[in-house]
């Protein structure tokens, strides 16, 4: 007679606990934790970019997108064959989408800040208690949930 899925898992999985544990080699241990110990003593900037400081990072990505700009000017400057006049002319059309960036954002600004003084303070609180009773119910919803399906296995 062929065994269930069920049995069989359940002949495998006591098997399995039977066995032994397995100790790794003492030496293997005490290399794994000098490797531990000399990466944590090494300086922010020798270890990986997710670990340096947050004022690093960010001086880093400012100073590799600013050397790759003047790269790519002494480039355009170098094939223009050295005349500064074609090079602002190149470089100024690319950077007049940011007025036009800015007086969208600014009438946007303006635009919902009247939007904002026209709604009622009451109808502003009783969104806000809306939307965290919504939240609480979803959490709650949530909850049961995982309670109900995942919780008694």
């Amino acid at each position: 007679m062929k065994p269930s899925p069920e049995q069989l898992e359940k002949m495998i999985h006591e098997t399995l606990r039977s066995l032994p544990a397995h100790r790794a080699p003492r030496s293997l241990e005490a290399r794994v934790l000098a490797a531990l110990e000399s990466r944590a003593a090494l300086p922010w900037w020798r270890q990986s970019f997710v670990r340096w400081p947050m004022a690093a990072r960010v001086a880093f990505v400012l100073l590799s997108a600013g050397l790759a700009k003047v790269a790519l000017m002494v480039t355009v400057w170098v094939m223009a064959g050295f005349d500064s006049t074609e090079v602002a002319g190149a470089f100024s059309s690319q950077f007049a989408w940011v007025a036009s960036a800015a007086a969208v954002i600014n009438h946007l600004v303006a635009f919902c800040g009247t939007v904002y003084r026209g709604i009622p303070p009451l109808w502003l609180y009783g969104g806000i208690a809306f939307v965290a009773m919504m939240y609480l119910a979803l959490f709650g919803l949530g909850a049961a949930a995982y309670r109900t399906l995942y919780a008694n296995r």
